[in-house]
């Protein structure tokens, strides 16, 4: 699924300056809804997008471990300006959206993105 497909489904803002034109080229291939970094650190493929409501900057560097294209975060909520630049500068987008985790996971796989199934971690 394209990034700016998500975008749209979430109803998110780009809050890494990212313009739309750059996010029709970004393909997203699973996603995980997480607020502990220990399970996407055990749990999370490449090519992903992470949504979470944690907002500070160990979400970046998680994401940069793993290879996480981007990050949306739920509820509404905002990180501070130095994750924001940390984010542009390890070349993470992140986007944010007012929903709550539950029904932003639920819209994206309703529309076909997928986590990795339990068959694909064991």
């Amino acid at each position: 699924m394209l990034l700016s497909e998500i975008k749209t489904i979430l109803s998110a803002q780009v809050l890494t300056g990212e313009d739309d034109n750059a996010l029709e080229n970004i393909e997203i291939n699973t996603a995980c809804g997480s607020d502990l970094m220990s399970d996407v650190l055990a749990y999370v493929k490449d090519q992903s997008l992470l949504l979470t409501g944690l907002i500070n900057s160990q979400v970046i560097r998680t994401a940069e471990m793993m290879d996480i294209i981007a990050i949306c975060f739920v509820r509404g909520k905002s990180p501070a300006e130095d994750v924001i630049s940390l984010a542009k500068q390890k070349g993470v987008i992140i986007l944010a959206t007012d929903l709550p985790m539950y029904p932003a996971c639920g819209r994206l796989y309703q529309k076909g993105l997928r986590g990795r199934s339990h068959a694909q971690i064991l």
